[in-house]
């Protein structure tokens, strides 16, 4: 329950169309703060546990840690401004840390180097766990608590149950296409069910067809970095592979070869053959923006919150922005044959993340840093980020509002068909033998026929043992 302290007159203020109520006087304090579990079988209490006493600390400067996109397109200076005038009767003042978004808190945090308060993806905040790096933090007190799924908190506790990290947004693959380089004879010729949807964008079976023969127009359909395990482990999960076993915390049991994944790993191969060299390396992420405004691609796959990007390169070249829409990831064949238009199709799972704020061990400013957090969660600062970034808030009443893609990306979620990247430090270790091998798969479509690695399945399942030995390696032999 919030203490209340008393606010000598509260006035309506309007930030950039967003009504945000601010105290002049006194702001509303911190929650009461219980301690946290401690004690308990299995549980190490720390002393840092302790640091959230309910009293605000004042007179004070946060730095907080925000991502480029969010700083570029201008809402981490809205919630700032608006956190700044709400806090000034505590003489708090909020400002950007000026770092990397990917600061590396486990070295730079115990020199005094760091942020206070840190927005990253869940694997980047959690690594930091081991080393106590991050606080524990009374998330239950705070007013998001109750409208966060589960399986989105899921991502920022440990195994003893203890959060450390708070939801914003819920990270997940979508398609981006262009509406208007469909085929004219599309409702005819492109959709078989007779839903209003094209078939190219309801399932990769379509896609694939669809894509060659934007290459024979000289175009291209379905472009994306292969070799961007983020993305590309989507096909290997959608065929019973995954990262760790129990949920993402057996770093022991590693499963990029689990079920039958190699078909997976057959669609991508075939994905390469559509496309051109660009997708073994990291050329198409850095360039479909452009692409994708100048019609040269029709499609990719990225997250929601770069919607604003590709905003901004159509309206630079003059294409209607209502072009553009966002779809969910289409289905996949169960035969993983992207040639096969009688193969049942079968939801495509793909790695998601969720992002949020945590706050660094090192800070002096606890209170003052919870509440940052807990404002920079309300429901009107997460429906802004909406309406700024295109995020997919984790907050249920701000999906709820949002609707459309948004419910869509929680209820994939929801069904597990989002796989969320695990949230213990040795993540850290998959991400360069599973490059390697997608790179190498993706190349293997521009080899000459008699110099290919991967020729059947058996092929593909036995690169993918390999790496799940190259990661295990890394973790547990070299690490």
């Amino acid at each position: 329950m919030w203490k209340t302290i008393t606010a000598v007159c509260v006035h309506a203020v309007l930030l950039v169309g967003l009504i945000i109520w601010f105290g002049r006087g006194e702001p509303p304090a911190l929650p009461d703060i219980a301690a946290p579990p401690s004690g308990e079988a299995g549980t190490e209490t720390t002393p840092h546990d302790f640091k959230f006493t309910g009293e605000l600390e004042r007179d004070i400067t946060l730095r907080v840690l925000e991502n480029d996109t969010a700083i570029k397109q201008g809402y981490f200076a809205e919630l700032l401004e608006a956190f700044n005038a709400e806090y000034t009767g505590y003489g708090i003042i909020a400002i950007d840390a000026n770092m990397d978004q990917y600061l590396d808190l486990e070295n730079d945090g115990p020199y005094g180097y760091g942020p206070d308060v840190l927005y990253q993806a869940n694997d980047m905040i959690m690594k930091h766990v081991e080393g106590h790096h991050i606080q524990p933090l009374p998330v239950e007190q705070l007013d998001c608590f109750s409208q966060i799924d589960a399986r989105a908190w899921q991502a920022y506790q440990d195994i003893n149950g203890i959060y450390y990290g708070v939801p914003v947004n819920v990270q997940a693959p979508v398609l981006y296409y262009r509406k208007d380089l469909l085929p004219e004879n599309w409702e005819t010729e492109w959709d078989k069910n007779k839903n209003g949807i094209p078939d190219m964008v309801e399932n990769w079976v379509d896609l694939y067809r669809f894509s060659l023969q934007r290459r024979e127009e000289g175009a291209y359909g379905y472009m994306k970095a292969l070799y961007d395990v983020y993305f590309a482990s989507g096909f290997l999960f959608s065929y019973g592979g995954y990262a760790f076993g129990n949920n993402g915390n057996d770093a022991k049991d590693i499963g990029f070869a689990g079920g039958d994944a190699e078909k997976g790993a057959y669609v991508i191969k075939q994905l390469a053959s559509l496309m051109n060299e660009d997708c073994i390396d990291n050329t198409i992420n850095n360039t479909q923006y452009s692409k994708i405004a100048s019609g040269e691609y029709f499609c990719t796959v990225t997250t929601p919150d770069v919607y604003t990007m590709f905003v901004r390169e159509m309206e630079l070249v003059g294409v209607p922005v209502e072009n553009l829409v966002i779809a969910s990831v289409p289905m996949l064949p169960a035969s993983g044959d992207l040639t096969d238009a009688d193969s049942e199709l079968i939801p495509c799972v793909m790695m998601g993340g969720v992002n949020g704020y945590a706050i660094s061990s090192y800070t002096k400013y606890p209170n003052a840093s919870l509440a940052f957090i807990d404002f920079a969660t309300r429901y009107e600062m997460v429906m802004r980020r909406h309406e700024i970034l295109g995020i997919v808030p984790a907050r249920a009443d701000a999906a709820q509002e949002t609707g459309g893609l948004t419910l869509i990306v929680n209820e994939a979620l929801a069904a597990g068909n989002l796989s969320i990247m695990p949230s213990i430090r040795q993540v850290a270790q998959i991400w360069t033998p599973m490059e390697t091998l997608f790179s190498d798969i993706a190349k293997d479509a521009f080899r000459p026929a008699a110099q290919q690695k991967f020729v059947s399945l058996d092929d593909f399942k036995q690169a993918l043992i390999e790496s799940n030995q190259q990661v295990y390696d890394a973790i547990w032999t070299l690490n």
